[in-house]
């Protein structure tokens, strides 16, 4: 990639952000919408759960292929690509008949999306070089997750009152054609000296393991845990299959040498805690304000603000923290964050009271606001630069997977306390060890960024760094690895 101007490294990084605004608005606004869509199109909790993961579980096994492939063919290419295919799905599920349908254009919409966050990050990752610019850049990209988080909840639910929830997916036409436009005339194109060949049957056994475990997880409260055994056998023996076959290959889907860096382990393990907490409280905020206290969605909305704006205003802040003193502070400040407010939920009936209430939603926006920054940062920073199309795939995927999985266990936590009675009686008990469970996702990423972040977790890092520099060297020369 040429060596760009400090202006036109600005523009690009706006590029990229717009991607991850349509994406991050596309899931806070359609959190805002499920109660609509719920009665619309006759749908059950598991239903409701599927036009969330259905779109995040296709996004999580596509990122890493996305992010080689664009590695491969160009970035810039793949990115276009993306801002195509997920405009065309966002206009296919404002238009769906039915549940199913919603469901199969999602996955439509995911099949861009897995195009666009990591490619943008590894855009990001090649046109910031200098460590501190980089850190700032991302941690600007993280503000943009607050700007959706609160922007979304405000902008669904004006639009699910007064036009109805298929116009939440309107929103995403015009910022996609912009991006695509400003995509074509200013973002260079890059491709990574050597980048990796396809890996068929890694990608085959990803899809397997997400697929597989995700299904078992939603469906084990209705149709019981014999019927869905099986899926969770299939789930094992992908999981084997990738662990067994992946070290074999010389350019695997997932390079295992990765994880021998504590921080880059670290980082996975943070992203899918922290998402899983995010996905789950979404889920169960959203059904609780509207389903429970009967607000519509404009007002549901309004009330997810206090945990919206603290992300927006804390993101760029963990930016500068991690480019100036690294990554540990910013997961300590998430983690105790999350934590007291997964305990608040808890132990305390938080939303039974509007002050525990929005102090809840205050320490989770504070908390979610400081973690994304680190997680991207040390994903790629200890990694050849030649590889940061498949270090930015893994960190997204984790947080892709992690959102999967929380909307999944805390969905069928729900199901099973509230069985047969109604979600106005029963949601505060039932929803009581779902919230146990986002607290102990707080307290892993407040364990793992303390203890991923010191001086010996960097020493593994370099030594990882250096292993696979020494591999592509090699390789480079036509020796062996």
């Amino acid at each position: 990639m040429p060596e760009l101007s400090h202006r036109r490294r600005l523009l690009v990084l706006a590029i990229c952000c717009m991607s991850l605004l349509i994406v991050s608005l596309d899931n806070t606004v359609l959190n805002v919408a499920l109660p609509s869509m719920q009665r619309d199109l006759d749908a059950t909790t598991s239903g409701l759960q599927w036009t969330i993961d259905a779109y995040t579980l296709v996004l999580a096994s596509l990122l890493m292929l996305a992010g080689s492939t664009a590695d491969r063919i160009g970035r810039k290419r793949v990115f276009a690509a993306g801002l195509v295919i997920f405009t065309i799905g966002s206009v296919l599920c404002s238009l769906a008949p039915n549940l199913d349908a919603l469901v199969a254009f999602r996955m439509v919409q995911a099949v861009g999306g897995s195009m666009l966050n990591p490619v943008a990050m590894s855009i990001i990752t090649n046109t910031f070089t200098d460590p501190r610019e980089r850190a700032r850049a991302i941690g600007v990209w993280g503000a943009v997750v607050g700007i959706s988080m609160a922007a979304g909840p405000l902008v669904g639910g004006l639009l699910v009152d007064s036009v109805g929830w298929r116009s939440i997916f309107w929103i995403n036409l015009p910022v996609g054609l912009a991006a695509l436009l400003l995509t074509l005339r200013y973002v260079p194109e890059s491709r990574a000296p050597k980048p990796r060949r396809v890996d068929p049957v890694g990608q085959v056994l990803v899809i397997a393991l997400f697929g597989s475990l995700t299904y078992a997880i939603i469906e084990a409260p209705n149709s019981g845990f014999t019927a869905v055994l099986p899926f969770a056998v299939i789930a094992v023996a992908a999981l084997a299959g990738l662990l067994g076959y992946e070290p074999r290959r010389a350019e695997p889907l997932i390079d295992l040498r990765f994880f021998r860096s504590a921080p880059f382990s670290g980082a996975t393990v943070i992203a899918v805690s922290a998402f899983a907490a995010l996905g789950g409280f979404l889920f169960l905020s959203t059904l609780y304000l509207q389903n429970v206290r009967g607000l519509d969605a404009l007002h549901a909305g309004l009330w997810m603000l206090p945990m919206a704006a603290p992300t927006f205003l804390c993101a760029p802040l963990s930016g500068r923290l991690v480019g100036s003193h690294g990554p540990r502070l910013p997961l300590v400040i998430a983690g105790v964050a999350m934590t007291a407010s997964g305990v608040l939920f808890a132990a305390f009936d938080a939303e039974t009271s509007d002050v525990t209430l929005l102090i809840g939603y205050v320490l989770f926006g504070i908390g979610f606001g400081f973690v994304n920054a680190p997680i991207t940062n040390t994903a790629v920073s200890g990694m050849p630069r030649a590889q940061a199309g498949v270090a930015a795939a893994v960190a997204s995927t984790s947080r892709q997977l992690g959102q999967t999985l929380g909307v999944a266990v805390v969905g069928a936590v729900l199901v099973a306390g509230v069985g047969a009675a109604s979600y106005r009686t029963e949601f505060v008990s039932a929803a009581m060890p779902a919230w146990w469970i986002i607290a102990g996702c707080g307290l892993a990423v407040l364990v793992l960024g303390a203890v991923t972040s010191g001086a010996w977790a960097r020493r593994t890092a370099q030594r990882t760094a250096e292993r696979l520099e020494t591999v592509e060297v090699r390789e480079a020369a036509g020796v062996s690895a």
